[in-house]
């Protein structure tokens, strides 16, 4: 296990900028993301995939800005049938770097770094951005014919205890008073 994790973090140093030594100006990187990458993070919901994450960096005297553009598709469950399926990742973000000598609280898209760091991680601001990239509902894109591409299946499955009927009459009254006081709200 120790040789699992040792690769990993290995791995994560490939996702390292190194900014002392740098001219000021723009400089242009490209990482691939694939299933090494998604394994090499700690508690990564993602396991394969296989992505580009291009980056532009902006060396300013003070500061570094940095655009990202991460493009290509994961692997995930669908929600309805639990069958994998492709899901496209297309994000556009930028990142600030702040250099200092202490750290302070930032906005969410600035980062601090002291004054005599030379390079930073970027991998975890990458895995992040491509979650925030997937949709909340996580389903099989339909197919051309606007189709669910679900499994058959299981959508047969699902659609055995599916019901029509009014949800039980017999209502803890607790609930009824919650519900009495909502309708009340929205008037």
């Amino acid at each position: 296990m120790h040789d699992v994790i040792w690769e990993g973090v290995n791995h994560l140093s490939k996702y390292r900028i190194v900014h002392k030594g740098l001219s000021e100006g723009l400089h242009e990187f490209e990482f691939d993301l694939d299933s090494l990458f998604f394994e090499s993070i700690e508690y990564s919901d993602i396991k394969n995939g296989n992505l580009k994450a291009k980056v532009l960096l902006n060396k300013k005297s003070t500061f570094l800005e940095l655009d990202f553009q991460i493009d290509g598709i994961i692997e995930l469950n669908c929600d309805r049938c639990l069958d994998e399926y492709n899901q496209p990742i297309n994000y556009n973000g930028k990142l600030f770097v702040k250099f200092s000598e202490k750290e302070d609280d930032l906005a969410e898209n600035v980062i601090c770094l002291l004054s005599s760091e030379f390079e930073f991680d970027i991998s975890h601001y990458i895995y992040e951005s491509i979650n925030l990239s997937i949709p909340l509902k996580r389903v099989h894109p339909d197919d051309e014919n606007g189709d669910v591409a679900c499994n058959p299946e299981m959508l047969k499955e699902i659609n055995k205890y599916k019901t029509d009927k009014p949800a039980d009459e017999n209502i803890d009254p607790r609930w009824e008073n919650l519900r009495n006081l909502k309708a009340n709200n929205n008037n």
